[in-house]
Formats: C-alpha cells, sequence, structure tokens
C-alpha cells in the first residue's frame, strides 16, 4: 500500500470559533483531502500586514520543513506562498482573487498595501511548482512557467442544501410574510459596499413599492448559513472585487435567487439560470429594478444542478492528481543534497 501524501498546507487565514470568517472553504479542503488519504498539517498565521509577524511565520515554517518531511507545500493565497521561499519541497500556490489583483479601498483604487500583496504574489507564482486558479478570468493577471489549473473553490453539498422556508425562518426567528433580501458580507469592509445593498433596498421599496428587508448574516456560524439562504428571497452581491465567491455557489447549491453586480465570474454562474440576474453595472438603481424582477417571481431557482460539478469530493481529487504531477516532475537540483532538509530550490 502506497504511503498517503505529505502536505504542508499554508494558510494566512484560517476560521476561529467564536469569530465570524470567510475562510471555511480552506477548511473543507483540507479536511476532504485527509478523508481521501492525505496527510494534511495545517500552518495559518496571522500577517495583518505586519512585516515581523511574516518574518515569524516564515522562520517556524523553514524548521518545520527541515524537521518533519513533506511531499508537497500548498500556499492559499500568494502572500502564503512567501512562508515556502526558497523551495525545499514541490509548491503548489492557489490565487483566489485579491492576492493577484491588488486591495482596493473604499474609494474604490488599488492601495499601497494591496499593490505590494499583487507584485509579491506574482513573484510567488513565478516561484510555483503548480498554480491553482478559483476563476478562469484571473488567467491574465499570473505570468508563469508552471502548470495553470482552474480548479474554483468546491462546496460541501451535504450542508448547503435547501430546506422549506417557513421552517428555516421558524428557526433564525425571522419574521414570516416578509421580503428578505440576504447579505452574506462584512459590512465593516469596503469592497463588500453594504452602503450599496442597504440603497437598493431602500429604491427597490420607493421607485417599485416593493416592502423587504435586508437581512446581514455576518458572525453567523458556517453551519447556519444554508438556513439563511432558505430563509431568504434573494441574495444581493454589491462586492467592488471578488475572485470567485463562494457565497454565490452557496446560494445557488440551495436554490436561492441570486442578484449581483458584474464582478468576478459571478456572470459565468449566473448564466442560463432563470430567476438570477447579474446587472450590467452598479448602480443601485440598476439593482433595485433586479430585485424587483426575481422576488416578483416569488419562486426559488434550479440553481443546484448548475453546481453539481462544484461537490468538495471531485474537487479533491484533482487537488490530488496536481499533488502527484508536482511530485513526479520533482527533479534534483544542482548543488542540491538529498539529505532531508538541505537548502532546496532557490529559483
Amino acid at each position: 500500500m502506497d504511503a498517503p501524501i505529505r502536505v504542508l498546507m499554508i494558510t494566512s487565514a484560517w476560521p476561529t470559533p467564536g469569530q465570524p470568517r470567510t475562510t471555511h472553504f480552506i477548511k473543507r479542503q483540507a479536511d476532504f483531502l485527509r478523508a481521501a488519504g492525505v496527510d494534511v498539517d495545517v500552518f495559518h498565521f496571522q500577517g495583518r500586514r505586519r512585516i515581523h509577524a511574516y518574518l515569524l511565520a516564515w522562520a517556524r515554517v523553514q524548521w518545520r520543513l527541515i524537521r518533519r518531511r513533506y511531499d508537497v507545500v500548498h500556499a492559499q493565497w500568494g502572500q502564503s506562498g512567501l512562508l515556502a521561499l526558497p523551495k525545499r519541497r514541490p509548491l503548489v500556490v492557489t490565487f483566489r482573487g485579491f492576492d493577484l489583483h491588488g486591495v482596493l479601498g473604499s474609494h474604490g483604487r488599488r492601495t499601497l498595501a494591496g499593490a505590494l500583496l499583487r507584485s509579491l504574489s506574482r513573484l510567488v507564482a513565478r516561484r510555483a511548482d503548480a498554480v491553482i486558479l478559483v476563476s478562469e478570468h484571473m488567467r491574465p493577471s499570473i505570468a508563469t512557467s508552471a502548470p495553470v489549473h482552474i480548479i474554483p473553490s468546491g462546496l460541501d453539498l451535504e450542508l448547503f442544501r435547501p430546506s422549506p422556508q417557513d421552517e428555516a425562518r421558524r428557526r433564525l426567528g425571522l419574521p414570516a410574510g416578509t421580503r428578505l433580501v440576504l447579505f452574506a458580507g462584512d459590512p465593516a469592509v469596503p469592497r463588500k459596499r453594504y452602503a450599496l445593498a442597504q440603497e437598493a433596498v431602500r429604491l427597490l421599496e420607493r421607485d417599485h413599492s416593493v416592502a423587504a428587508t435586508l437581512v446581514v448574516a455576518w458572525g453567523v456560524s458556517h453551519t447556519e448559513m444554508p438556513l439563511y439562504m432558505s430563509a431568504c428571497d434573494t441574495l444581493v452581491l454589491t462586492s467592488l472585487e471578488e475572485g470567485s465567491p463562494n457565497v454565490v455557489k452557496e446560494a445557488l447549491a440551495c436554490d436561492l435567487p441570486v442578484v449581483s453586480v458584474p464582478v468576478g465570474d459571478v456572470a459565468e454562474r449566473l448564466r442560463g439560470i432563470a430567476g438570477c440576474e447579474t446587472c450590467p453595472d452598479d448602480r443601485p438603481e440598476t439593482l433595485a429594478a433586479a430585485l424587483q424582477r426575481v422576488l416578483a417571481r416569488r419562486q426559488r431557482i434550479a440553481g443546484r444542478a448548475a453546481v453539481i460539478d462544484l461537490d468538495e469530493n471531485l474537487l479533491t481529487q484533482r487537488v490530488i492528481a496536481i499533488y502527484r504531477s508536482v511530485m513526479s516532475q520533482r527533479r534534483e537540483q544542482p548543488g542540491e543534497l538529498k539529505a532531508h532538509g538541505a537548502v532546496g530550490d532557490l529559483r
């Protein structure tokens, strides 16, 4: 019997009990990899733009790579890949959006820190043995000689599934007989543009005579999110920038209609699904009109069939295939010692 693949997964974000996070998809990938027989060791750190935090995390990762034997290092986000340089083992990097595009401030322009992040992420991409992008639209943002794979974040389709709306509202204490619009981002993050969602719902009532309540599902447990998606009548996405927003795919898995600004790969995800709309622009009037049309249908969508290929079980096998590929392509570099822990690939 073959020994399990040993992977060090490095991530700058990880779900923390009692704290609202949007990175459950990272933990889910690690859990599904383990269930598939991969030996996954997760190293998570919080850089928060602090150089000393990155230096400390880098030293800890390098020490771990010297002391323990891994077959592959898998970095989640470009900034996490910095900790694996210089390379000691084959490096796979998953880029998820803002790491390649940069961080946008409340003014809608890229911040200085975001520009630095983008530059460092592109540096990491050139050092990687394989690159994973969560959406095809991100491909022009990267230049690397490594193989590039498009693998969206997967879904736990056992967790994200539709349930009766009345029952979901009762369990959450939400009112019956009211049109509910779901906002599933952090209102305090500028790029999520919570104020735009608020204005669109206000105009929905003023211009279209549709009374609706904006429900903010932030800080709720991950296991409760499918209940919110079953309880509400539509999801509104107003982000200024996204890679491949998981909340849209989760909504589709729950057959929840989606109204979104044109961002990330949302248009591709919603294409051909009756009852969902990708707006041509991000004006609140446009969003309000789209919300009115979607709510007027008064029915769920056939969204689950559109995301069945995002089953985490299926995507896990694709990630494992990438691990095997970089392991098989690994070649001893000139001057590299065979003893484990010797200085690795300095490319």
